[in-house]
């Protein structure tokens, strides 16, 4: 019965995953504009202009090669792959044995690399800066988010995921100053991998400003639809990270058998990720309103703070368990 309840528990995270993602892009739109004293488009925009943009033929240049329509498929089928390993409202999915961080890392990074070699494959300046951009972020950001990972597998001892959030949900930790750290570094990481205010504007074409949209200028038709769910599919799995591993309060646990108990706790664990993810999304919408873009050659500081944080909470948690280790007592505020 545990298998046949994950096996339902990851076809429903990934139908609720897919049909979340656009409506977080619009409810941060919707909640921004608010903000600014504006109506603002309704939150189902973004799905609006994806199922427009799909019954669209994309243009594509004649100098492009196939990398360029390959591209936004492979973006999305990683992005796709990586949500699937996030657990949203429960955890025991049929795909939790397999989801370790850094899987979850480098299908995140291979979904990066193939907008940023579709960008260069157009042969256009602006997606070569884009591009550029994108991997110098990428250098400061990935050890960042690796560091971050080493720090939860001191603590729990593993890179499952899975295991991680049901060590954390537990509530055997504590607060911990490492964690802390941890959390303030991948909130940076996030931001810049979801090319969020303050290292990139979703909502500007200004060629000394774009990263992303750099990249992706050339993209027209059903090409573009795929790119801009892949863009919101990325930020939900972002979000649902954060939470999952910081705020993991609610979450339904491994169903140990059926019936209505699990029905019960996927309902509180669905309301609980909800409410979470509508609460993130307005503090996203007022941390980008109270925010303006950083310039380009800023964005490398701001990205060594977090690795500078990343690798703080890992120093700080390892030697407090080696002081653990010698005391008659354990425990330790790392």
């Amino acid at each position: 019965m545990s298998t046949l309840a994950g096996l339902l528990a990851l076809l429903l995270h990934m139908a609720l995953m897919l049909a979340t993602a656009p409506l977080l892009i619009g409810l941060a739109r919707k909640a921004k504009a608010r903000m600014v004293g504006r109506e603002g488009p309704p939150i189902v925009q973004p799905w609006r202009d994806i199922a427009r943009l799909l019954r669209k033929q994309p243009v594509v240049a004649d100098s492009t090669s196939w990398l360029f329509r390959a591209a936004p498929t492979v973006s999305l089928a990683a992005t796709l792959a990586a949500a699937a390993l996030v657990p949203s409202f429960a955890l025991g999915m049929l795909s939790g044995d397999a989801s370790d961080l850094l899987v979850l890392a480098g299908l995140l990074a291979l979904g990066r690399a193939a907008l940023a070699l579709a960008g260069m494959d157009t042969g256009t300046s602006f997606g070569g800066i884009g591009a550029s951009r994108e991997m110098t972020f990428a250098v400061v950001a990935e050890p960042a988010l690796l560091l971050v990972i080493y720090t939860l597998a001191l603590l729990a001892g593993t890179t499952n995921l899975d295991s991680i959030v049901n060590l954390i949900a537990s509530g055997v930790l504590g607060l911990r100053i490492s964690m802390a750290m941890a959390l303030v570094a991948a909130c940076l990481v996030a931001i810049a991998e979801c090319g969020r205010v303050p290292v990139d504007n979703p909502a500007t074409h200004l060629e000394l400003t774009m990263v992303h949209e750099a990249m992706v200028l050339e993209y027209s038709g059903r090409h573009l639809a795929l790119i801009e769910l892949t863009a919101a599919l990325r930020l939900l799995v972002w979000t649902s990270l954060i939470l999952v591993i910081f705020a993991p309060f609610g979450i339904a646990p491994r169903p140990a058998e059926g019936g209505a108990w699990i029905a019960l706790l996927w309902v509180r664990g669905l309301l609980a990720w909800g409410a979470k993810v509508t609460v993130l999304g307005l503090i996203l919408a007022a941390f980008e309103t109270t925010r303006a873009k950083l310039r380009v050659f800023r964005v490398p500081e701001l990205l060594g703070a977090a690795l500078l944080l990343g690798f703080l909470a890992a120093i700080l948690l390892f030697v407090s368990q080696g002081f653990a280790a010698e005391l008659p007592i354990s425990g330790g505020l790392g």
